[in-house]
């Protein structure tokens, strides 16, 4: 009966402590970012290479787990004044300060090294998106709306760096991807700005661009979602090398932006959390979804 219990100790142990690590390394949010990593890889790969596929995949695991975990330990105070993340490893004390810088530096260097193995390429941009989003992205965030601005630049990497890590070059194609994810960004971090807004201000962030759950913000929300779909679209013209869109692919992808731009309009009206929500939900699926579409439309046309 004590071996027993002592084991089912050990195993409910052990499920706290891995999903602390999910937590510091924000598991769910790697998993998206590794995903538009091997959309950008299959669009640029002439050929199919399992091992960096798999290099990029672990490298990316790695560099978005350094950048979560870097940023947790910078706001470990504030994250205790917020209800969202009042329970994070670190806040919470179930995780020392010591073990989660432990976790980043080793997290950095894997991360670095693996995508370095890929092509040197791969790896600056990858040690630029963790440097851009913990040394400045993070730290603006009490200071400046414009930590938005800054923090799109890091999370518009991942899709352009698997085309990086594919052709081991950057060019027009690759700065197609990102921007594209850029202009996405907006949209996206406003909407959870939006619905977060109370409890972020608990903390002094600044993430909405008037600072206010205004007509202004939604505004920009707008005009952000109206480019998004014009760098959606733009590879059909052919003036983006390598990277070609065909009219029906384009067509789906216009309509599914078309669809990210009503719920956008639909909080224009409302101005509730509920249709900022919507507009979140709407906007990660626009995100797989085009990817998808671009990585089919490249096979079958």
């Amino acid at each position: 009966m004590k071996t027993a219990l002592n084991t089912a100790t050990k195993t409910n142990s052990l499920s706290l402590i891995f999903d602390d690590f999910k937590q510091i390394t924000k598991a769910g949010l790697a998993f998206s970012v590794v995903f538009s990593s091997v959309a950008g890889y299959l669009l640029g790969a002439d050929s199919f290479d399992l091992k960096v596929l798999l290099l990029l995949v672990f490298g990316g695991y790695f560099m978005v787990g350094a950048s979560n975990a870097f940023n947790q330990l910078i706001e470990k105070d504030l994250d205790a004044l917020m209800k969202r993340t009042q329970n994070r490893p670190i806040p919470s004390g179930r995780m020392s300060v010591s073990m989660a810088f432990s976790i980043a530096i080793t997290f950095t260097i894997l991360g670095v090294i693996t995508l370095y193995i890929v092509n040197p390429k791969t790896a600056m941009f990858g040690a630029i998106s963790i440097f851009l989003y913990t040394c400045v992205y993070t730290p603006l965030k009490t200071k400046t709306p414009l930590a938005v601005f800054v923090g799109a630049f890091p999370g518009a990497i991942p899709f352009m760096l698997g085309w990086v890590a594919a052709t081991n070059d950057f060019g027009i194609e690759p700065g197609t991807l990102f921007m594209i994810q850029f202009f996405w960004q907006f949209p996206h971090f406003w909407a959870i700005g939006w619905m977060l807004d109370d409890d972020y201000k608990k903390a002094g962030f600044k993430m909405l661009p008037t600072g206010k759950k205004d007509k202004a913000t939604v505004f920009q929300i707008i005009m952000y979602t109206i480019w998004m779909i014009v760098a959606s679209v733009f590879p059909v013209t052919g003036l983006t090398g390598k990277l070609i869109l065909s009219v029906p692919a384009a067509v789906i992808v216009f309509l599914m932006g078309i669809g990210m731009l009503a719920f956008a309009f639909r909080l224009y009206q409302k101005r509730d959390n509920k249709s900022a929500r919507a507009l979140m939900l709407a906007s990660v699926s626009y995100i797989s979804l085009m990817q998808i579409v671009y990585v089919i439309d490249k096979f079958i046309s």
